[in-house]
């Protein structure tokens, strides 16, 4: 990536997360998209510096974040506790934030016809945003987001004489447990409606395919991956200490299916202990055991090559 030209424009800059989404985003990266890093906030700002000197035609160490805000929904105390070690994993996440200046914004996740919802969230950050750069004057407020709902806030900055970049992404994917498709894609309209649209996917393939320093540090290094866990998951339990054999029937992107009976078993690249992801192909023997995970669903754990008879 360009530094940009050298120039004595100095611009304020305020970023504005949709923690759900940012999530989401990163948990794609750790979980399903071959780099298998988190995002890291802290490389993030650094990204967005960066690419406003390109644009602005300044120097990124011109470019200050000024501001930046987290808004998402959060369990209650209660709620928390029901899950394995949800309460330790959201205060460690929130020593992240804290420790790159993200002030935070949460409001309770509300239960809807027995389903856990944020309510608000949309609403709250509109509110904030345009709050914020009324009475700190941004130069370009930074939208991590994805929903044609941020439109009428863009159009209201816009008026502010504020500028806008949105970092979006559009991707696809099978999720981990239930094998269904789940597909991401950022609203037409808001890419649209900004000054600086980012295509988050492409930018970041082509950077890490480049070797691009500042693209690379925007994931935190394979020593640090745990101290970003948002999204982490429960440990399954094994259903005995039997071993089982039976052949690969499937391979994505770091995840695959065991054919077994009644209901084939979902196996993710860190259930292999001694194979690389690289090395299985559709129709290899493998041994494994059978776990149950925290959705109550069979999966393969333990994953070797057979061992000789």
């Amino acid at each position: 990536m360009s530094i940009g030209r050298e120039g004595s424009t100095a611009l304020k800059v305020g970023v504005f997360y949709d923690g759900s989404y940012f999530t989401h985003v990163s948990n794609y990266y750790n979980y399903v998209h071959p780099h298998r890093r988190r995002l890291h906030i802290g490389g993030v700002h650094e990204f967005i510096k960066h690419t406003l000197a390109e644009r602005e035609g300044t120097a990124p160490s011109l470019c200050h974040i000024i501001d930046a805000h987290f808004f998402r929904g959060r369990f209650s105390a209660r709620d928390a506790m029901e899950k394995t070690n949800q309460l330790y994993y959201d205060r460690v996440f929130d020593d992240v934030l804290m420790y790159n200046g993200v002030q935070t914004h949460y409001l309770p996740v509300k239960d809807l016809l027995g389903r856990k919802r944020e309510k608000g969230i949309d609403v709250l950050m509109a509110l904030e945003t345009y709050e914020l750069c009324m009475l700190k004057r941004f130069d370009v407020a930074v939208l991590i987001a994805s929903d044609s709902d941020h439109v009428p806030l863009v159009r209201k900055l816009h008026a502010l004489g504020c500028k806008t970049m949105l970092l979006g992404w559009d991707f696809e994917f099978t999720d981990q447990d239930s094998g269904e498709v789940q597909t991401t894609k950022t609203s037409t309209d808001l890419w649209n409606a900004v000054s600086y649209p980012l295509p988050m996917h492409d930018l970041i393939d082509e950077g890490l395919k480049d070797d691009d320093e500042v693209v690379r540090d925007m994931f935190v290094s394979r020593d640090a991956r745990d101290l970003e866990p948002e999204g982490e998951r429960p440990a399954a339990t094994l259903v005995d200490e039997d071993r089982h054999r039976s052949t690969i029937m499937s391979l994505m992107n770091g995840y695959g299916f065991i054919r077994y009976p009644d209901n084939n078993l979902f196996f993710r690249h860190d259930d292999l202990d001694g194979i690389t992801f690289e090395e299985l192909s559709v129709s290899d023997e493998v041994e494994f055991n059978v776990a149950i995970n925290h959705r109550g669903q069979r999966v393969a754990k333990n994953i070797t090559w057979p061992a000789e008879a």
